[in-house]
C-alpha cells in the first residue's frame, strides 16, 4: 500500500483577498501584496481562526520562538501594524482584525477555502521538487556563509549594499500599563532615550518636539520618516511594575520597514537610567557607529537616582513642556520635589532654571521675580553635573537674559553642542542671541540647524520667520511664519510674529486680523493698539491701551507690550519710561532691544542708547 502523502495547507479567501500558504504569499484582485514573513505568520493563524479570539499567548507559542532575539511584543505589535497597513484596516475601526486590549486579536472577516487549481498529482511534485531544490540551495547559501572569512561574509550578505543609517527618530514610547495617567512616564522614557542616542556623534536624531507629533497617530513608518528626514526609527514600549520597570525598543529601516533589531531591558527603577543609555549602546553597535572614548565614557556613567525623585523630575518636564503658566508653575513645583528626596539631581535643577526662564521670556511674570531662583539653579545644576547639555544651556539663558553678558552665554552654548551636537534646544538658542547682538548671518546657519533635528517644532519654525523679520527681509519672514502655523494653526506667539512683520510692511488690515485671531472681547491682544493705530483707528487703540493700564493695576503687564503700544501712537517719553522699567525687571522682549525692527523711532534717542550700553549689546 502507497504511503499516504500529505495535503498542502488549503489556500484561504476572504473578500477581494486570497492567501496560499504554501508559497507564503498574499494576493488581492490577482496581485501580489507585499508583506512581510511575520505578518504573513500572523494573518495565516488568525484566518485560520475567523470569529475566534487568538491570545497574545497562543501567537506566542506559536510564532514566537523561546530562544528568538525578537521580543514578543513589539515584535506582535508590529506584525499586526505591517498588516493592517497591507489589508488597509484601521484599528478603529477595524473590518478585518479586532484587538482585543492586553489578551488577544480577531479575525472579522468571512474566510473560505479557495477552489484547488490544476491536477494535484503534478502539483505535489513539483512542489516536492521545489522544496529540494530550495533545501539544497539554503543549505549552500548557510555552508558558504559559515566557512568563509569574516572578510568576504558582508559580500554575501542580502544587507551589504544597502546604505548607512545616519539619522534617527525615536518614536514616542507606547504606555503599556493600561493606565493613562502613566503617560508622563512613557514620555519621559522617550525623552531620556532620545538624549542618550542624541549623545552618540555619528548620528542625527530628531528632537522631542518633533517625534510627539507622532504619539497616538499611525502612520506608515515610510511616511513618518520622510516627514522627519531620517534613514531609521526607534519605537517601542514601556512599562512600569512596583519597583521594576521594562523598556522594549526596536530598530527600523524606515524606507524598507525592514525590522533590523529588537530587544528588551528590565531592571530596578533605581537602574533606568543605565537602561537607557545600555538601548544607546546596542543601537550605536547595531547600526555600526563607532563610538569615541567621550562617548563611551558618557554612556557608562549613569548614576543610581532616587525612583520617587525620579518620577517627579518626569511630572516635571511633562508639566514644563506644555509651556503654558499653569505647566511651567506645576513642573517647577515636581522639580523642587524631586530635589528634596534628591539634591544631587543636577537635572531637577536645570528643569528650575529652565521654568524660571520660560516664565519670565514667555511673559507671564516679571524677570526680576524669577531672576536669581533661575541663576541659582542653573549654577547648581552646573556644579552636579558638567558634561550635561541642558545644564550648559540652562546657565546660557540666564546669563544672556539676566546677566546682560552674550558672549559667557554663547561660549555655554558652544560647550553645550560640544557635548551634544543634537541637542536642538542649543542650537536654537544659540541662534537666537546671535541674531539679538546682530550677527544675523551666522544666527540663520544656527535656526536652520535647529530645525533639521527638530523639522516639526512651530517654535523654531516661527523663529526661522522672525529671524528673518529682525533682517527686515519681511517677505521671506512672512513665508515662514506662514509654515510655522501649518504645523500649529492656533499657536498665540506665531500669531503675534506675523502681526509685528505685516505692521512693518504698512499692511495694517492684515496685521489686525492676526491680532484679531488671538483676541477676545474680554481680553484684546496688546498688538492690536499698535495695529489700529498704523490703520489711523486712535481711539480704538487709546481704548485697548486704557484697558491694559488698568489690567496691569491687577496683574502684571510685560512692558514690552507697552513700549511698542506707546511707540506706535508716537508718545516717545512714555515708550521710553517702559522701556527703562523693562530693563531694570529684565523683562521678557528686552532681549531684542538691538535688532527689533519696531524700536526703530526710539533708536535716535540718547535714553535709548544708554540702555543699550547697560545691557552690554555689542556696539
Amino acid at each position: 500500500m502507497p504511503a499516504s502523502v500529505q495535503s498542502p495547507p488549503r489556500r484561504l479567501r476572504f473578500r477581494s483577498f486570497e492567501l496560499d500558504p504554501a508559497s507564503g504569499e498574499l494576493h488581492q484582485d490577482g496581485r501580489k501584496v507585499p508583506l512581510p514573513h511575520k505578518a504573513f505568520e500572523l494573518l495565516r493563524a488568525l484566518a485560520e481562526h475567523s470569529g475566534e479570539v487568538v491570545t497574545r499567548e497562543e501567537l506566542r507559542a506559536k510564532l514566537w520562538s523561546a530562544n528568538t532575539f525578537v521580543e514578543f511584543d513589539d515584535g506582535v505589535n508590529h506584525a499586526v501594524k505591517n498588516l493592517r497597513q497591507a489589508l488597509g484596516d484601521s484599528a478603529e475601526n477595524p473590518q478585518f482584525i479586532e484587538t482585543l486590549p492586553r489578551y488577544g486579536y480577531r479575525f472579522l472577516a468571512a474566510v473560505e477555502a479557495a477552489p484547488t487549481l490544476g491536477p494535484e498529482p503534478v502539483r505535489r511534485r513539483r512542489s516536492t521538487i521545489t522544496a529540494v531544490v530550495t533545501t539544497v540551495a539554503l543549505l549552500a547559501v548557510v555552508a558558504l556563509l559559515v566557512f568563509i572569512p569574516d572578510g568576504w561574509r558582508g559580500r554575501f550578505s542580502s544587507n551589504a549594499n544597502e546604505p548607512p543609517i545616519r539619522s534617527l527618530a525615536v518614536l514616542p514610547l507606547s504606555n503599556l500599563s493600561g493606565d493613562p495617567q502613566q503617560d508622563y512616564f512613557a514620555d519621559g522614557m522617550t525623552d531620556a532615550l532620545i538624549t542618550d542616542v542624541a549623545k552618540i556623534r555619528g548620528l542625527k536624531v530628531i528632537s522631542r518636539t518633533s517625534v510627539m507629533q507622532f504619539k497616538d497617530v499611525k502612520r506608515p513608518l515610510p511616511e513618518v520618516a520622510r516627514r522627519l528626514g531620517v534613514d531609521g526609527i526607534i519605537e517601542g514600549s514601556v512599562q512600569r511594575s512596583g519597583g521594576r520597570v521594562r523598556i522594549t525598543a526596536q530598530l527600523i529601516r524606515a524606507a524598507t520597514d525592514t525590522h533590523l533589531w529588537a530587544e528588551s531591558y528590565e531592571g530596578d527603577t533605581r537602574d533606568v537610567l543605565a537602561l537607557q543609555e545600555e538601548i544607546a549602546r546596542d543601537v550605536a553597535k547595531k547600526i555600526k557607529v563607532a563610538l569615541t572614548p567621550e562617548e563611551q565614557m558618557r554612556l557608562a556613567s549613569a548614576r543610581s537616582v532616587n525612583p520617587e525623585a525620579y518620577e517627579l523630575y518626569l511630572k516635571g518636564r511633562y508639566e514644563w513642556n506644555k509651556r503654558t503658566q499653569a505647566g511651567l508653575k506645576k513642573g517647577l513645583e515636581y522639580f523642587q520635589q524631586a530635589i528634596n528626596l534628591d539634591p544631587t539631581y543636577a537635572l531637577a535643577y536645570s528643569g528650575i532654571a529652565d521654568s524660571y526662564t520660560m516664565l519670565a521670556n514667555n511673559r507671564f511674570v516679571s524677570g526680576s521675580e524669577v531672576y536669581s531662583g533661575a541663576k541659582a539653579a542653573a549654577l547648581k545644576a552646573l556644579e552636579l553635573d558638567q558634561n550635561s547639555a541642558e545644564t550648559h544651556t540652562s546657565l546660557a539663558y540666564v546669563l544672556f537674559c539676566y546677566e546682560w553678558d552674550p558672549e559667557a552665554a554663547m561660549k555655554e552654548l558652544r560647550t553645550a553642542i560640544e557635548l551634544n551636537p543634537n541637542y536642538a534646544t542649543a542650537h536654537h538658542w544659540y541662534a537666537v542671541i546671535l541674531a539679538e547682538i546682530g550677527q544675523s548671518e551666522e544666527a540663520m546657519r544656527e535656526m536652520e540647524q535647529a530645525r533639521k533635528l527638530d523639522p516639526l517644532s512651530v517654535r523654531i519654525s516661527a523663529n526661522v520667520g522672525h529671524l528673518l523679520y529682525l533682517r527686515r527681509q519681511y517677505d521671506q519672514a512672512i513665508l515662514e511664519t506662514r509654515k510655522a502655523l501649518e504645523l500649529e494653526p492656533n499657536d498665540r506667539m506665531t500669531h503675534e510674529r506675523l502681526g509685528e512683520t505685516y505692521l512693518q510692511m504698512g499692511m495694517s488690515k492684515e496685521a489686525l486680523a492676526e491680532y484679531r485671531l488671538i483676541s477676545s472681547s474680554d481680553e484684546p491682544d496688546p498688538g492690536l493698539v499698535c495695529a489700529y493705530a498704523a490703520a489711523g483707528n486712535r481711539k480704538e487703540a487709546l481704548r485697548i491701551l486704557s484697558w491694559l493700564k488698568q489690567k496691569s493695576k491687577r496683574e502684571y503687564i510685560a512692558p514690552y507690550y507697552m513700549i511698542r503700544a506707546y511707540t506706535a501712537l508716537g508718545e516717545k517719553d512714555e515708550a521710553l519710561a517702559w522701556l527703562q522699567k523693562g530693563v531694570e525687571t529684565y523683562s521678557g522682549g528686552m532681549d531684542r532691544l538691538k535688532v527689533d525692527p519696531a524700536f526703530d523711532p526710539l533708536r535716535g534717542d540718547p535714553r535709548f542708547q544708554k540702555l543699550l550700553r547697560r545691557m552690554n549689546f555689542p556696539q
